[in-house]
């Protein structure tokens, strides 16, 4: 829902921090692959109870997915393939790189919240449910689309169908339990309700798109 708009705000600033650490040995797919790393940190550190490196560690990972598809775009824009430049192997990754990261976050944060404040688990069992329906009906869309040539082109490497609950939406949710982790599992409902609206509407829109 805030997507289009976040990307328009942060679009420039993305762009010349890429810009600035545009060199030969920083890779697009690298930064996806530093920002895995970081956000596997932050699943472990939400885990371990230590919130507030967690949430650090969380923002960190998030600020290089943006980065990862800014420097790509850059480096597409000069032809500059030899110098790692955007590749659908490229958006396999950060795609591949996201899905692991919010589920293992939600993991992180539904084991520290029942050890520091006896959280129940199911709340976070609902959110990685409606994430599991809500990635299956994004792929399945993106792969069809491609297919039959209705693609949708935002920028981003795969067709994606915007919604209520995309990845600002994520991205807060995400932080505010690491922010207020006692209210963790509440929000995990409310939160798990809200994405389950989102991904019937990907399904209704993208059954009615593809016919």
């Amino acid at each position: 829902m805030l997507d289009s708009h976040v990307r328009r705000l942060i679009d420039k600033p993305l762009t010349s921090v890429a810009s600035a650490i545009d060199r030969p040995w920083i890779s697009p797919d690298r930064l996806t692959i530093a920002g895995l790393v970081l956000g596997l940190a932050s699943a472990l550190a939400a885990a371990l109870t230590l919130w507030w490196l967690a949430l650090l560690l969380w923002l960190a990972s998030r600020i290089l997915d943006g980065l990862d598809g800014s420097l790509a775009r850059l480096r597409r824009s000069r032809e500059d393939a030899g110098a790692g430049g955007s590749s659908e192997a490229g958006g396999f990754l950060d795609i591949v790189s996201d899905f692991v990261v919010y589920g293992a976050t939600v993991f992180g944060v539904a084991v520290g919240a029942s050890v520091a404040f006896d959280a129940p688990w199911w709340p976070f069992a609902l959110v990685l449910l409606t994430y599991y329906v809500n990635g299956s009906a994004f792929l399945a869309f993106s792969s069809t689309a491609e297919r039959t040539g209705r693609r949708i082109d935002d920028g981003r490497s795969l067709s994606f169908l915007g919604r209520i609950a995309e990845g600002t939406e994520t991205i807060i949710v995400h932080s505010l339990w690491l922010v207020v982790p006692f209210l963790a599992w509440q929000i995990a409902v409310v939160w798990g309700v809200f994405v389950a609206v989102s991904a019937v509407q990907r399904i209704v829109v993208g059954y009615r798109s593809l016919r």
